[in-house]
Parts: structure tokens; sequence; C-alpha cells
């Protein structure tokens, strides 16, 4: 039987690990974009939290090995939280390239009215001409800028592409109210 000592402890390393581990994960994203300074931090942290966590282990594994399976749980948790942290986050810049028969010119001055720039292109298609959009925006303005797109063509095609270097984003000068806020907006 596991008292609850042993259980409490289990619990603290698996939070840490789960805490570590999702800093290591958001780290490594932001490190890849770039960002030097984020990175530093996250990188403190992770390592601060553990250097406590493992030395904690190691000190009680012989007597306690259960604590092995609450590190290793917590590892595996620590990647999936950090993934889901990161994309609420959504750091970083994205290329959206949107490719439609015909509502290029709509779906262009639908999102340029709400302050996002859109360049356009002509090109030829499979089956004849089609308009595409290039938008260079912020990650987390995809999530009421492809609602636009697919109300406007429920058929375009799209694709994200990682920005890790952009000169100038201009961000859109209002941008749709969404969530809570969403709630006392005024018609």
């Amino acid at each position: 039987m596991i008292n609850v000592n042993i259980l409490i402890t289990g619990l603290l390393i698996f939070i840490a690990r789960i805490c570590d581990v999702s800093l290591g994960t958001i780290r490594t994203i932001v490190t890849v974009q770039g960002r030097t300074g984020i990175a530093f931090v996250l990188g403190f942290l992770e390592i601060l939290i553990w250097i406590t966590v493992v030395s904690t282990v190691v000190h009680k594994i012989k007597e306690l090995p259960i604590l092995s399976l609450f590190y290793a749980l917590g590892f595996a948790s620590g990647n999936a939280v950090g993934i889901m942290v990161e994309r609420k986050i959504a750091f970083g810049f994205i290329v959206l390239r949107v490719i439609t028969r015909n509502a290029g010119k709509t779906i262009a001055d639908h999102l340029r009215k709400l302050g996002q720039t859109v360049t356009s292109f002509v090109g030829e298609g499979m089956h004849g001409p089609v308009s595409e959009l290039y938008i260079v925006c912020r990650r987390r303005d995809l999530k009421w800028i492809l609602p636009i797109v697919k109300k406007e063509d429920p058929n375009a095609f799209y694709i994200t592409e990682q920005a890790r270097d952009v000169s100038k984003v201009l961000r859109p000068i209002c941008q749709p109210i969404t969530g809570w806020r969403a709630v006392f907006k005024k018609k």
C-alpha cells in the first residue's frame, strides 16, 4: 500500500516534470523562431525545475522505485501540455497562401477592410484561372482570417508556412472581437 507521503512526493514530481518539459517544448519552438531572450528565460526555468526533480528522484529511487513512474508520466504529459500551450500562445508569424477560383477579390477586399495586408496574384490552375492571395500575419490571427476565407469560398485551398524573419508586419486595424469580449459587442 502506498502511503500519503509517497503519493504527495510522486504527484509533486509529476507536476514538476509537466512544468519543466512543457517549458522545454516551448523553448525549443521559440529557439527555432530565433527568439533568444525568451529561450534564455525558459531554459533557465526549465533546468532549475529539472535539477530539483532529478536530485529528489535519484536520492530516493532505491527506497521508492515508484517515483520513476511518476517521473516518466510527467515527462510524457509535459510534451503534450507544452505543445498545447505553444499552440494557444501562437508565437511568431506565418505566410498564408490562399488559392481560389472565384473569390480572390472578395476575400482580399474583406481582409483589407479589417486592416490585414493582402497581396494578390493571378495564376493558372489545373482547371483554369485562379487567384493566389499572399498574407503575412501573426499566427494567432489565423483564428479569425481562416473563417473569413472559408465563408467566402468553402473550396479555397490554403497553405501555411512558418515565416522566421519578417521585415515588417502591419497589424490589422480592427480585428474581429472573439471570445468573451464578443458578448459585450454592440450591434
